[in-house]
């Protein structure tokens, strides 16, 4: 049995109410044992001669366990389980987000001013210069989060209503962590037309459009499509968040290995959205040897130059049809393995057929391609996209302070200068004398990283004349 870690997903709290007499309690803590539940807090919610009434709390291993348990517990004589909550549904109860108003409307006079009829004014100037919209309304500080619910985390096309939890997540992280505040857009359509038309509707009042969960090949197309028609940023963060931290990481792999990155061997595997993102990033970093894989074997391989020279449109360079060789063959003599793709698919023998000091990204969720147990002996540098174990690359490093450095300026986009000074912005948040093998990405708690990758992002912005402001707009009002 896997151990259960005191962060399981899969906490328990059982409302019991048992006989009032000696050992009642130690019935229950001995089903416990037995079925390898991890026993927590125990309360007594009220006692009377003839019956006490417990909330005890307990980990499992997964919703099948937690229900074999209650079962067990519940089939106790004289115990009677009176209700079972977990945690997880119990934070999303009602929805983990809310509108919150700047100030009270606390008199008739302040009413007038925010509504009619003195709203009238800001608007009839705004009609006069669309532009006023980011000083005088929330469209400066505002993303709309967009998804059609046909990828949702690893889950698949689960649909929109299953998506808005986890849009409703990232919002919470947008707010959080960089203090922008997010809409989740939760679309009925799977159609790249309707998608890309309604985004185009609404697009006036937010300040930029985050696609997430959308699956691919249709997210290319969607993404493409709207940064051409949007004044606005428009990022897939599945694409390019993910990208972003992975060069990151692999910049300081890469430092404390002592290689460089135009000398080594990298092979991603599995060129879905991340995947493909990856590739075209770490070209763009200056990558010149590159093999991706798909589960049929070798489709894209070739020489630095050739692969920048079509990156913007990297399909145009795969042999979907033609496999040039096996993942196993493409990791001998490799530097680097990125995988993007499923568990447990890579052996400790595939590992040692790659160079020495071998760095390995298995970014698989919740199984990497590799398991972390085995991977620890067999290569210099893991890293995996699970917080419980070291050196995890989570796109929450990079969204919030790349939308951030982007609304601070009023970007019309966000390009690849832009990621590219996310990425070294980020990996600079560790200085070089703190790296190690176990140390390579910082948290996503670092209150350094958004400041640093926002400004970063801004200053690409203003450089490749993509910003509209010079200075932030709080920024230009302090000083007045």
């Amino acid at each position: 049995m896997t151990d259960i870690g005191p962060y399981s997903n899969y906490r328990l709290t059982v409302r019991l109410a048992l006989a009032n007499k000696p050992g009642m309690f130690a019935r229950v803590a001995a089903v416990l044992a037995e079925e390898g539940a991890n026993l927590g807090a125990v309360d007594i919610v009220s006692a009377t001669a003839e019956c006490m009434v417990r909330d005890v709390t307990f980990d499992v291993r997964n919703e099948a366990h937690g229900e074999k348990v209650l079962a067990r517990v519940g089939a106790l004589p004289d115990v009677k389980v009176l209700s079972a909550s977990d945690r997880i549904f119990l934070l999303h109860l009602g929805g983990k987000i809310r509108v919150q108003s700047k100030f009270p409307i606390t008199t008739r006079n302040v009413l007038s001013m925010v509504y009619t009829p003195g709203v009238g004014r800001v608007s009839q100037a705004i009609a006069k210069d669309k532009t006023k919209a980011y000083a005088f309304t929330s469209k400066s500080n505002t993303v709309a989060v967009v998804t059609d619910g046909s990828a949702v985390l690893g889950l698949g096309n689960l649909g929109p209503e299953a998506a808005l939890p986890v849009m409703e997540g990232k919002a919470m992280l947008f707010k959080e962590f960089a203090g922008i505040d997010a809409w989740p857009i939760c679309l009925n359509t799977q159609d790249p037309d309707e998608i890309i038309r309604t985004v185009q509707i609404i697009a006036p009042g937010f300040g930029a459009i985050n696609l997430e969960d959308i699956s691919s090949p249709r997210c290319f197309e969607i993404e493409r499509r709207l940064k051409t028609t949007l004044d606005i940023p428009v990022m897939h963060d599945d694409q390019h968040g993910t990208a972003v931290v992975i060069l990151a990481a692999l910049t300081n792999a890469l430092t404390v290995t002592g290689k460089r990155m135009e000398d080594i061997r990298v092979v991603v595997n599995g060129l879905g959205a991340a995947g493909t993102a990856c590739c075209r990033i770490l070209l763009a970093a200056g990558l010149s040897h590159l093999v991706g894989c798909e589960p049929h074997g070798i489709v894209l391989r070739g020489d630095g130059q050739q692969l920048r020279a079509c990156r913007t449109d990297l399909a145009a360079c795969m042999t979907q049809d033609r496999p040039q060789g096996t993942l196993r063959e493409a990791l001998k003599g490799a530097d680097v393995f990125i995988g993007l793709s499923v568990g447990n698919i890579v052996t400790a023998e595939d590992l040692d057929l790659m160079a020495a000091d071998r760095i390995v990204f298995a970014m698989a969720n919740p199984d990497p391609e590799v398991p972390p147990e085995l991977a620890g002996s067999h290569c210099r540098i893991f890293a995996t996209g699970r917080s419980d174990y070291p050196n995890q690359i989570n796109n929450a490093l990079a969204f919030p302070g790349i939308f951030r450095g982007a609304l601070d300026v009023q970007a019309r986009d966000i390009n690849e200068a832009m990621k590219l000074a996310a990425a070294k912005a980020l990996a600079e948040t560790i200085p070089p004398a703190a790296l190690s093998e176990d140390y390579i990405i910082p948290s996503v708690f670092d209150k350094d990283i958004v400041p640093l990758v926002a400004k970063a992002v801004a200053t690409a912005a203003r450089e490749t004349g993509v910003a509209r402001r010079r200075t932030r707009l709080s920024d230009d009002f302090a000083s007045r």
